[in-house]
């Protein structure tokens, strides 16, 4: 069987209007360079941060089919010691490792650009606290997964 990869047009697309853009550019810019401004002035900005990457990783966990929510996340690091199912046990720790995954890309993206090489890096780590931990990172159209160990 073979199989033919999507190959997406080139970035930016040619049919953009900027023109027409340029007013939202513009307050997106502002707002970010407010949200710029505050994370300045507090001591630990990964406070403001780190609601964002939950909320992040609940929503992107749901495409694996998680049920939990951010409020479960919460609850569950607040007090892991209390009594909930098995299978909400899995989602939280499915959302957590997405966070994980989350922060590993923050924290890289100081140092390097995206690449196959960081893509593959944290899908390692996606697949190392998810349920399909038995599964292994094989192939990306035209490169395979380097094996760390």
């Amino acid at each position: 069987m073979t199989f033919t990869p999507y190959i997406p047009e080139s970035l930016p697309p040619d049919s953009i209007d900027w023109e027409r853009h340029i007013p939202r550019i513009a307050a997106a810019n502002r707002a970010l360079a407010r949200y710029d401004g505050i994370l300045q002035a507090i001591p630990n900005p990964d406070i403001l941060l780190s609601p964002l990457l939950t909320q992040e990783a609940v929503l992107s966990s749901r495409i694996e089919g998680t049920q939990a929510s951010r409020e479960d996340v919460l609850r569950f690091e607040a007090n892991p010691r209390d009594r909930i199912s098995d299978t909400a046990r899995e989602d939280i720790q499915e959302i957590i490792t997405y966070r994980e995954a989350l922060h590993a890309a923050v924290d890289a993206f100081a140092a390097r650009r995206l690449d196959i090489a960081l893509i593959c890096d944290l899908h390692r780590i996606l697949l190392a606290g998810s349920r399909d931990m038995d599964r292994e990172p094989r192939y990306i159209y035209g490169h395979t997964h380097a094996n760390p160990s």
